[in-house]
């Protein structure tokens, strides 16, 4: 009886430390079991890259792009391919500024306990809608929520895509995400060369983070960092 108390025991301690690689995988921004995951670029060269997930959204396309015509800066924007599909037109304005487009997935669907035929359509159909924006460039992938574990990275490794990640991200931090000052202010301060900001701008609930481009971009111009699309800030690595 004690005995299979203690095998009993030993199962529950095995799923238990099972559960939580699990989860520290899946969330991990530096590491995944296959392929190559980029959360930053290692450079000595003041260079970040301002990257948009989700959308393209009427109204919001057009304000974002208009503040980065403005400053003369380019970013890299992943899309939903659900709602690239609902507003092409909002995809071309993107790519005739001269951005690039990045894939986030068709549905954003968490990218875990999928099949592999269901993470091959949500790539593949994204990318041909990127396609029929015109857009010519490199198409990375960045996974919705960040979440990975075993078949979305082998899926990427097999057909040389990197996962495009993030090492500054001012919204996940309850305190910060509703005041576009402290966004700002969370950016300036932990930007370093080589970094990947992460914002979202497309919707009315991120308008606060909308107001912070503007104060994001003019701060880090004045710390000496230029802006870079991802593929060109890749291409900066030491």
């Amino acid at each position: 009886m004690k005995r299979r108390i203690g095998y009993l025991v030993a199962l529950i301690a095995l799923a238990i430390l099972g559960a939580t690689a699990f989860w520290q995988i899946s969330k991990s921004r530096t590491f995944q079991l296959f392929g190559e995951i980029v959360p930053g670029v290692k450079t000595s060269q003041k260079a970040v890259a301002l990257t948009f997930d989700d959308g393209p959204a009427p109204g919001a396309t057009d304000e974002i792009l208009a503040i980065l015509d403005e400053a003369g800066v380019k970013a890299t924007f992943f899309l939903i391919g659900a709602e690239l599909e609902q507003h092409l037109a909002e995809g071309k304005k993107i790519v005739a500024a001269g951005h690039e487009l990045g894939n986030h997935s068709y549905s954003h669907d968490r990218m875990l306990f999928k099949s592999p035929s269901f993470i091959r359509q949500e790539l593949e159909r994204t990318d041909q809608l990127i396609r029929a924006t015109g857009y010519q460039g490199a198409i990375h992938f960045r996974a919705p929520f960040g979440k990975k574990f075993l078949l979305l990275p082998w899926y990427l490794s097999k057909t040389g895509r990197k996962d495009i990640m993030w090492d500054v991200e001012p919204e996940s931090f309850s305190k910060t995400a509703d005041d576009h000052e402290k966004i700002t202010s969370h950016v300036l301060t932990n930007a370093r060369p080589g970094s990947i900001i992460l914002l979202h701008v497309m919707y009315k609930s991120r308008s606060e983070s909308l107001r912070s481009v503007k104060g994001i971009i003019a701060g880090l111009k004045n710390q000496g960092y230029s802006f870079k699309t991802v593929s060109e800030l890749l291409a900066m690595a030491d």
